[in-house]
């Protein structure tokens, strides 16, 4: 066993650091990152004007007083996405992260339609509809920030740019440094989005959702796809890498997109359309002890098992796994590279999400809303509000008794070989 494990860990370990240390998928985590306080700020206002005990017309009245708290962040998410890649990839080849993020955001918008609106027969102004900045426009938004940042820090590094006289202003002088090199970027954008709307009349965001978008969240959204994902999560988590970062630099976007569809189907009073989204794989796998959902596991060594050492790590592990922080278990039990913890570590959230998920699909318990809950919202809590539901919770406490029964014998073993040695 520990032979298959070492010639395991010697080919998976070099792929899932250089996949880890990637620039883009490094740029796309930082991306979202930025835009999490907004998101969180919109997930909070649509929590608090729709709690479950209250009626439908003050869940009407508190929309119109307080929906652009949600309007103005998590519906238009990709602005802040598609801004956020801009700023970071250019940080990441040395240059003004500002002036790309700018770029960036330009760019998408020159490729996003505006719907004109007409009064008397007469066009008066043009507007944008908050799909296209939130969940339809997720993808295009992340590609157009990709290449309008490669295609700006390109002109830039070839130097050319007008360069002031020393003396003028810095922040003059970082504006016309950038004047040019954003001028071409928009320029093909421009170009771009001309050639598509007048030769094959449509738009770059509609055909990046129907043959790019929605094909890949419907992938993402699948029942083996996410299993997929948390085996490999809890394959590097073993081998002492982290697990969430690689994995989930790959499929956030996919999840986050998901998230939002199910929040704007939620907003709308219409059937929520996703059971797998990014408030699912945050709520029911994380938030259940942190990854490989390992409170109850800390419960157990700390109040069941018998000898010294799984006592006080248990007991070590109680306060931050309450709050979904495990490193304690994972590093102190430990379990990572411990084989004899291997089969629980994985098969743990395999089984507990693909019960959830048929609980879900069921209509037993209510499905996630799309709201985001911050991960270290504690067990039971987290799952009320991602559901708009109690029953969200009592999920939850049925999830943490599968986990204990699945890792109970084998923690009983372990127990029983530490005792021997503390005799």
């Amino acid at each position: 066993m520990n032979n298959f494990i070492d010639k395991l860990a010697e080919s998976l370990t070099p792929f899932a650091a250089k996949l880890g240390n990637n620039r883009y998928l490094t740029v796309l985590r930082d991306a979202f990152m930025l835009a999490f306080p907004l998101t969180m700020f919109g997930s909070i206002v649509v929590v608090l004007n729709n709690l479950p005990f209250f009626s439908d017309s003050l869940k009407g009245t508190l929309g119109t007083l307080f929906g652009n708290g949600q309007n103005a962040t998590m519906s238009i998410m990709t602005v802040f996405v598609a801004f956020g890649i801009g700023y970071y990839l250019t940080k990441s080849y040395d240059e003004d992260g500002v002036f790309g993020g700018a770029v960036a955001l330009a760019s998408f918008l020159i490729l996003t339609p505006f719907n004109f609106v007409t009064a008397e027969g007469v066009e008066i102004a043009g507007a944008l509809t908050t799909d296209r900045l939130g969940a339809k426009g997720m993808f295009i938004g992340m590609f157009a920030a990709f290449l309008a940042t490669e295609i700006y820090v390109r002109i830039k590094k070839r130097g050319i740019t007008i360069n002031m006289p020393d003396g003028v202003p810095e922040a003059v002088s970082r504006s016309f440094s950038s004047l040019i090199p954003a001028i071409g970027t928009l320029t093909v954008f421009l170009l771009l989005n001309a050639g598509v709307v007048g030769l094959l009349n449509t738009n770059l965001h509609d055909i990046v959702y129907t043959f790019i978008q929605k094909p890949l969240t419907g992938l993402g959204s699948s029942l083996p796809a996410t299993l997929l994902a948390l085996f490999l999560t809890q394959m590097l988590w073993f081998f002492g890498l982290h697990g969430q970062v690689i994995i989930n630099s790959v499929l956030d976007p996919i999840w986050q997109t998901l998230s939002l569809e199910n929040l704007e189907a939620f907003k709308a009073g219409q059937e929520l359309p996703h059971i797998i989204t990014k408030s699912f794989m945050d709520t029911f796998t994380v938030g259940l002890g942190g990854t490989g959902m390992t409170l109850m596991v800390v419960v157990l060594m700390a109040f069941v098992m018998k000898s010294q050492q799984m006592k006080e790590i248990g007991r070590l592990g109680i306060g931050p796994g309450i709050f979904n922080v495990n490193e304690p278990v994972i590093f102190g039990l430990p379990i990572v590279l411990n084989a004899s913890v291997a089969i629980p570590w994985i098969l743990t959230p395999l089984v507990v999400t693909t019960f959830n998920y048929f609980m879900m699909y069921s209509g037993i318990f209510p499905l996630t809303t799309g709201v985001i809950v911050p991960w270290t919202v504690p067990l039971f809590f987290s799952g009320m509000m991602a559901t708009n539901s109690v029953m969200g919770g009592v999920l939850q406490l049925i999830d943490v008794v599968i986990v204990a029964a699945i890792w109970f014998p084998f923690l009983k073993v372990q127990d029983r070989l530490n005792l021997k040695e503390e005799v």
